[in-house]
């Protein structure tokens, strides 16, 4: 499969099931964890949209740049980021495993670097 159509449907699955679980925050879970959880869920759904956004992107760039080594990385570097720093708050929250708050830094990490590749691949474009 194509890297463009893959972070399209990768992208688009996200997106999806960002809407289902900000619905289920902000109706499933208002009532049963306190306060600071459900700000920490929503902190990561927050996250998790913009990064569904992003692979959106890096699919619809992917078409023009074909076989960019740096957007590829860049779209599996989101899809990490996306389990590590939104998974990781999702299980805080809602589960109460505290120790996956220590998996968080490393998907914020994955994010940053993805954009950084996805700058790198704008750069090296030709045109």
């Amino acid at each position: 499969m194509h890297s463009a159509k893959l972070f399209l449907i990768l992208g688009s699955i996200n997106a999806a099931l960002v809407v289902m679980l900000g619905a289920f925050g902000a109706h499933g879970l208002k009532a049963r964890i306190t306060t600071e959880m459900l700000t920490l869920f929503q902190t990561g759904v927050h996250y998790h949209l913009f990064h569904s956004l992003g692979l959106l992107v890096v699919g619809v760039v992917a078409v023009q740049i074909v076989d960019s080594v740096f957007l590829k990385w860049a779209g599996w570097l989101m899809l990490a980021g996306i389990f590590l720093f939104s998974g990781s708050l999702y299980l805080v929250s809602v589960v109460g495993i505290r120790w996956m708050g220590m998996v968080t830094p490393f998907g914020g990490l994955a994010f940053i670097a993805a954009w950084i590749l996805f700058l790198i691949a704008i750069i090296k474009a030709p045109g």
